[in-house]
C-alpha cells in the first residue's frame, strides 16, 4: 500500500506546531517594534558571533549575539542580492518569480507586483507603520523618455506598492547608477554630474560611471542611511509607546563594493579596507541599539541582523587569508556559488526579555522564514500566498531545536539549484554554479558529474562527491525538489502556480519514478 506523503508531511507539520505552540504563544503575547537589518555581501566568517576565528573586531554584533540568539545554520534563498531580497520580502523562494538568474540593475523595472503579499503588507495589516531605508535592488519604474530617465518626474512602483508607508533609498547596488536618493517616489536632488571610479583606480572603492545627485556622496552613504534610520526610530518611538508599533526594513549597501570605509575606521582593522568597512558596519549597529535605549523602546523592539549572501571576492580573499581570516569560515565557495559559502550567512535576533540571552542554535533556517515568523508574531493566519516557503522561528527563539523546516532549496547566480535535507545536500550542477572554481562550463569540460552529493556533517567543505555511492539518496532528493517546485510552496497548503516554467535538471538527468 502506498503512503500518502502529503498526509505524512501535514501530520508532521501539525505535530511540530503543537510542540512549538507553547513557547511561540508566550513570545507573541506583545507587539514589539520590528527592525530587519540586512548587510550586503557579509560572509558568515566576517563577524565574531558566527566565527570564533574571525580576525575582524565586531563588538556590537557580539553584544547583540550575547543578548539574543545566533543561528549557525541560516541561509539566504539565493547566493546573490536581488533574489535574496525577493525571498526575504515575500517569504517565497526567488526562483518562483520571473527572475530566473542574475540580479536587477539600477534602471530595472519593478520585480514584485502590487498584489504579491510582502512583509510590508503583512506588518501594515497588523497595525504597524512600515518603512524601508537603504538598498532596494528589486526594481522600480523610472519615468523614461527615449530610453533616458527623466529625473524631474516621480518614480512609480517602488516599495510603496509593496506595503511600505514610506521609503528612502537607491534602486540598485551602490556600484550601479543612477546614484540618486528617492524619498517615497520623489528624487531628493537631480543629478548634476557624471561620476565613477574604475577598478584600476581603486580595487576596493570602484563604482560604475553614471549620473549622480548633488546630495549623493558615495563615501557618506553608509553613515547617511544609518543616520536616516536612527532619525526614523526617534520619530516613531513615541507612537510605538501608545500602541502604534513600527516596522523598519534597513537594507545596507555595505560591505559590498564600493568598499569605502571612512575615518576612524579606515585602516582600523590592520587587515584591509574590506575589514575596515565591516568594522564600520558594526559601529553603526551599536548606534542603532543606543538609539533604541535612549528612546526607551529597547526592550520592546525585536531586531534581526543578517546578510543577503556570502562574501564577495572583492574583499580580496588572498590578502585576508594571509592574516588568517576566512570570510566563509571554512565552508566552500563564496557569493554567487551554490556551495555553502554562497548562502550560509549570519542571522542574529535580539529581543530583550523575550528571547533568552546567549542562545546558540543549529536549527535550519532560511531568510524566507522571517515572513512566517512575523506572521505568527502578529497573530495573523496563514494565507494561500505569502510565506509559501517560510517556517516560523518563534519556537526556536523560545528554545526549540527546530522550526520544523525539513528541507532547504538554494539557488546560485547562474540559476543552478541545490536541495538540502538533514545533512544531505544535492547540488544540481557540475561546478560551483557561480564564480568560484570550477565554474560550470569548466567542470563540464573536465568531465565532472552533472550533480554533486555531499554530507555536510562529515564534509563541511563539500569536497567529497558521494553521488555514485548513495544513488537512493540522490533519487529521494530529486523527487523532493520536484515536488516542492511543482507545488509552488515547500509548506503545507494548496498547490499554487509559479510565475514561470522552472527547469532545474542538468542535461541528461531525469526525475526518477516512485518505487
Amino acid at each position: 500500500m502506498k503512503t500518502d506523503k502529503s498526509l505524512v508531511y501535514r501530520t508532521i507539520f501539525f505535530l511540530c506546531s503543537i510542540l512549538l505552540a507553547n513557547s511561540a504563544t508566550i513570545l507573541a503575547a506583545e507587539r514589539p517594534n520590528v527592525i530587519v537589518i540586512m548587510a550586503d555581501d557579509l560572509g558568515i566568517g566576517d563577524i565574531s558571533p558566527t566565527n570564533p576565528n574571525c580576525k575582524i573586531k565586531t563588538p556590537h554584533l557580539q553584544t547583540m549575539a550575547d543578548e539574543g540568539i545566533t543561528f549557525f545554520d541560516a541561509h539566504t534563498p539565493s547566493s546573490v542580492c536581488t533574489p535574496t531580497r525577493y525571498g526575504l520580502i515575500t517569504g517565497r523562494y526567488n526562483w518562483r518569480s520571473r527572475l530566473a538568474k542574475g540580479v536587477l540593475w539600477g534602471e530595472s523595472e519593478h520585480l514584485i507586483p502590487a498584489d504579491r503579499p510582502t512583509l510590508g503588507h503583512l506588518m501594515r495589516n497588523a497595525g504597524y507603520h512600515t518603512a524601508m531605508i537603504g538598498k532596494w535592488h528589486l526594481g522600480w519604474d523610472w519615468h523614461k523618455v527615449d530610453g533616458k530617465i527623466d529625473f524631474t518626474k516621480p518614480v512609480n512602483n517602488g516599495p510603496d506598492i509593496n506595503g511600505f508607508d514610506q521609503y528612502y533609498g537607491h534602486c540598485g547596488s551602490l556600484d550601479m547608477p543612477p546614484y540618486v536618493w528617492v524619498d517615497t517616489g520623489r528624487i531628493t536632488a537631480p543629478p548634476n554630474r557624471e561620476e565613477g571610479v574604475t577598478s584600476k583606480e581603486d580595487r576596493y572603492g570602484w563604482y560604475r560611471k553614471g549620473p549622480i545627485g548633488a546630495d549623493f556622496h558615495i563615501h557618506k552613504v553608509l553613515p547617511h542611511l544609518f543616520g536616516k534610520s536612527i532619525t526614523h526610530i526617534k520619530q516613531q518611538a513615541a507612537n510605538s509607546k501608545t500602541g502604534k508599533p513600527f516596522f523598519l526594513y534597513l537594507a545596507l549597501p555595505a560591505p559590498h563594493t564600493p568598499i569605502v570605509p571612512i575615518p576612524p575606521f579606515k585602516g582600523a582593522s590592520q587587515l584591509n579596507p574590506y575589514a575596515d568597512f565591516v568594522m564600520q558596519v558594526d559601529h553603526h549597529m551599536g548606534e542603532v541599539f543606543a538609539a533604541l535605549k535612549e528612546n526607551g523602546i529597547d526592550e520592546n523592539t525585536l531586531v534581526f541582523f543578517t546578510s543577503d549572501n556570502g562574501c564577495s571576492p572583492q574583499a580580496n580573499f588572498p590578502l585576508l587569508k594571509e592574516h588568517g581570516h576566512d570570510p566563509s569560515s571554512g565552508y566552500r565557495g563564496h557569493k554567487a556559488d551554490i556551495y555553502e559559502g554562497g548562502h550560509r550567512v549570519p542571522l542574529i535576533v535580539r529581543w530583550p526579555g523575550h528571547i533568552q540571552a546567549g542562545q546558540k542554535t543549529n536549527a535550519l533556517a532560511c531568510l524566507t522564514d522571517i515572513y512566517s515568523t512575523l506572521q505568527e508574531l502578529t497573530q495573523q493566519p496563514r494565507q494561500s500566498t505569502g510565506g509559501e516557503d517560510g517556517f516560523s522561528l518563534l519556537g526556536v527563539f523560545g528554545g526549540a531545536d527546530s522550526s520544523c523546516r525539513d528541507s532547504l532549496i538554494s539557488h546560485s547566480v547562474s540559476g543552478r539549484f541545490a536541495i538540502r535535507q538533514g545533512n544531505w545536500k544535492l547540488c544540481l550542477c557540475a561546478g560551483s554554479g557561480g564564480w568560484s572554481a570550477p565554474k560550470d562550463n569548466i567542470a563540464i569540460k573536465q568531465g565532472l558529474p552533472p550533480m554533486q552529493l555531499f554530507n555536510l556533517k562529515e564534509d563541511r567543505a563539500e569536497k567529497n562527491n558521494l553521488l555514485d555511492k548513495y544513488p537512493a539518496k540522490v533519487k529521494e532528493l530529486l523527487r523532493l525538489l520536484d515536488q516542492q517546485v511543482k507545488n509552488g510552496r515547500c509548506t503545507p497548503g494548496e498547490k499554487i502556480p509559479n510565475d514561470r516554467e522552472i527547469n532545474f535538471l542538468p542535461k541528461g538527468v531525469t526525475i526518477p519514478a516512485e518505487n
